[in-house]
């Protein structure tokens, strides 16, 4: 009888190390889709792929000789504590730019201002990867290309809050919240423009205690 009590405690402490194990995973899960650590190859709608390369000819040699200020059309980050506001905010910059104004490296500067400094967390790539690369940036450049955002509304995914409620102390070693935003997106160029365009995105937003949020990533994917 001894024995076989001893089994049955060794069969629910496997169980419940088990359980335990599935919740970490889960956790890290979200966690590594957040900060797109595991790549950004399929990166979702943003500026590269909201910027329509028909109705952006090839520049003349006169337009692509003149570059524009080095200023950034990029505002500074909001000084907040709360992931969702901090997250329309990025979302708004994310899906809006002015190549009359902003040179490709400008606006990239202006964009790292919002990333965590936390290198371990943050992933600059999946950011990045929103931008035309400076090639097309110059082509846009020349028709006089820029975008203007209108973020509908964010929130956090279900199965980032199904993750915490399971373990709710999971998010003390990182602090980076899932947040998906919702919006649309206006582009107009010389001469024309077109309608405005649904977006959605899901951005990692860390928010430390008593440390104003920040930019982790971008995920590969939207989470509903």
């Amino acid at each position: 009888m001894k024995n076989r009590s001893l089994t049955r405690r060794s069969i629910r402490s496997r169980l419940g190390d088990r359980s335990q194990n599935r919740r970490i995973a889960l956790v890290a899960g979200i966690l590594a889709v957040l900060t797109a650590v595991a790549g950004t190859a399929a990166y979702l709608t943003g500026r590269a792929d909201s910027s329509p390369t028909a109705a952006t000819p090839s520049p003349s040699p006169s337009a692509a000789s003149t570059p524009p200020p080095g200023r950034s059309s990029v505002p500074t980050p909001p000084s907040t504590h709360d992931p969702v506001v901090f997250a329309k905010a990025a979302a708004d910059v994310l899906w809006s730019y002015d190549t009359r104004t902003t040179s490709h490296q400008a606006e990239l500067d202006g964009l790292k201002r919002w990333m965590s400094t936390e290198h371990e967390y943050a992933d600059w790539g999946s950011v990045n990867a929103q931008m035309p690369e400076a090639k097309l940036w110059s082509r846009m450049r020349s028709n006089a290309q820029h975008a203007t955002a209108k973020v509908a509304e964010g929130h956090m995914p279900q199965a980032f809050k199904s993750a915490m409620a399971e373990d709710p102390g999971a998010i003390t070693e990182a602090y980076v919240y899932a947040v998906t935003v919702t919006g649309k997106q206006t582009i107009a160029w010389r001469g024309g423009g077109a309608g405005a365009e649904s977006r959605s995105i899901t951005l990692g937003v860390q928010c430390r205690p008593k440390t104003e949020c920040t930019l982790t990533g971008v995920a590969p994917q939207v989470a509903p």
